[in-house]
């Protein structure tokens, strides 16, 4: 079985969390614990996912000459992930982010500095042409310039890659933007902003994601959270159910689903199919503190095969060598 290539453009972020009993209010100043320094950003952790999953990665982005970028490039090399277009800058900082993850639901609220994040350009992206040639799949999100991940779209369609915006932070980008991505991967608040429904929240997402489509997108998947996820494509929409877990912090899981979807369609996984896989791995992720412990690996991905007695694709069988 040939092993595909996975081009991730997106952010490193260091991660500062602590947990408090509940999230704070306006204004309000509570008493937390168990903090923690942790790696972060959704482009980098998607990154870490892909190559968790199986899937060969080249990872581009910009990171500070800070110890926080240090911190970064020694975990790339300890993921196997290829860090040639990882560019250093002395003109700003590593991004990075805190986290209040509330104690007894385990959901969280972030604030983002994103420092060198922001001087990622796309005549940066347009130049690391080989990390892009004989991909499966690029992926990007919203936490670099808008038009550097507009740039790295362009060169995956232009490459015959499928291409991947998972768009947070919600922000409004230009439908030469949305021309470009195959798949977009929005949850219901982004896909409202993205669409200009910002604070209507019980708009159908259906119908949200259908207004996307008019605007380029070929297929968006809404991720909902303990739902399960939406596809919506042209003529034709389907739901697929969430996997029934325990919570414990649901920091990563918008990255371990988009890292799972990137990773089996790369594999050569149906959309629907994708989908599934990327649901289980979405859902996965939960059950463990901290984004990058979260993010499963093939094997505990292929045991939850195993335990729940479905068939698994066969590329992810063959990776464990497990009966279909």
């Amino acid at each position: 079985m040939s092993i595909p290539r996975i081009a991730v453009v997106g952010s490193y972020a260091t991660g500062l969390t602590m947990k408090a009993a509940r999230l704070p209010g306006r204004g309000e100043t509570l008493l937390g614990a168990g903090y923690r320094v942790d790696f972060g950003g959704k482009g980098s952790n998607q990154a870490v996912g892909c190559a968790h999953l199986g899937a060969r990665v080249s990872f581009i982005a910009k990171i500070g000459n800070d110890a926080f970028g240090d911190g970064a490039l020694s975990l790339y090399r300890n993921e196997g992930i290829d860090t040639t277009h990882v560019l250093r800058t002395p003109d700003a900082p590593t991004g990075v982010g805190f986290i209040t993850v509330e104690a007894s639901t385990g959901h969280n609220c972030i604030v983002l500095d994103p420092g060198a994040n922001e001087l990622l350009t796309a005549e940066e992206v347009n130049a690391c042409g080989p990390a892009l040639d004989s991909v499966s799949v690029v992926l990007t999100q919203l936490e670099i310039p808008v038009a550097a991940a507009e740039a790295a779209m362009k060169q995956g369609r232009e490459r015959g890659a499928v291409t991947i915006l998972n768009p947070a932070p919600a922000r409004p980008v230009p439908t030469s933007l949305l021309s470009s991505v195959d798949i977009l991967t929005p949850n219901e608040t982004e896909a409202a902003v993205l669409a200009g429904h910002k604070g209507q929240t019980t708009t159908d997402p259906q119908q949200i994601a259908r207004k996307l489509i008019e605007q380029g997108v070929r297929t968006v998947i809404v991720t909902l959270g303990e739902k399960g996820a939406l596809i919506v494509c042209e003529s034709s929409a389907l739901h697929v159910p969430a996997i029934h877990v325990s919570a414990v912090d649901t920091t990563g899981a918008g990255d371990a689903f988009n890292a799972g979807l990137a990773t089996a369609l790369a594999f050569g996984s149906t959309l629907e199919d994708a989908v599934r896989f990327a649901v289980i791995t979405g859902g996965l992720a939960v059950t463990r503190e901290g984004v990058i412990p979260g993010l499963p690996t093939s094997g505990e991905v292929a045991e939850y095969y195993r335990q729940e007695r479905l068939t698994p694709p066969q590329w992810l069988a063959a990776q464990a060598q497990m009966p279909i």
